[in-house]
């Protein structure tokens, strides 16, 4: 199998992850804002595939979620969902794929960057979305919509996205190396 139809599958599974893991916590609002079942699948789409699958993937997701199962709310919510996604994807691919080592240090080195990258960008967006009905957005609502009640979630992301990669790099499917002048993004 060559590396873009590679990449490209596993993109696939990626994005079908992510439309169907909400599904899972759907049913209770607070659950699925809590574990953030959308997050996994773009951060180990940029982990695995690289920065511009995780950025795409990102991107698309919310959108096409919201066209599929009416959820999230297009506006703000799946709008700035979109760019938030596309930033974690980005960013947590690009520094992983980029570092001398990659290792669980550098996992997380890229996982906790993109993840503050990630909710900036977030709250950037939410800001200028909702500036532009002039509906304000306080510093308080990005705090608490941003990182109090996604506590679990960062936890639960920060715990299992690097069991799984260590679980792959056991297996075989995705490497742990140290990055040889060869090696693009």
């Amino acid at each position: 199998m060559s590396k873009n139809t590679k990449d490209l599958t596993l993109s696939a599974l990626f994005m079908a992850l992510g439309l169907v893991l909400p599904l899972l916590t759907g049913q209770i609002k607070e659950l699925g804002n809590a574990f953030l079942p959308m997050h996994l699948p773009v951060f180990l789409c940029g982990l695995i595939v690289g920065p511009i699958n995780g950025l795409i993937i990102g991107l698309v997701l919310p959108i096409l979620r919201h066209f599929i199962f009416g959820m999230p709310p297009l506006y703000p919510t799946a709008i700035a969902m979109s760019f938030e996604l596309a930033t974690y994807g980005f960013v947590s691919g690009f520094l992983y794929k980029n570092s001398k080592w990659q290792c669980i240090i550098s996992l997380y080195r890229a996982l906790i960057i993109a993840m503050i990258c990630g909710r900036i960008v977030w709250g950037i967006v939410t800001f200028v979305l909702l500036g532009i009905n002039g509906n304000a957005f306080t510093f308080d609502a990005f705090i608490k919509g941003s990182l109090i009640s996604a506590i679990p979630g960062i936890i639960f992301q920060l715990i299992f996205i690097p069991i799984l990669m260590l679980a792959l790099d056991k297996t075989g499917l995705v490497r742990f190396h140290k990055r040889t002048d060869k090696v693009k993004v």
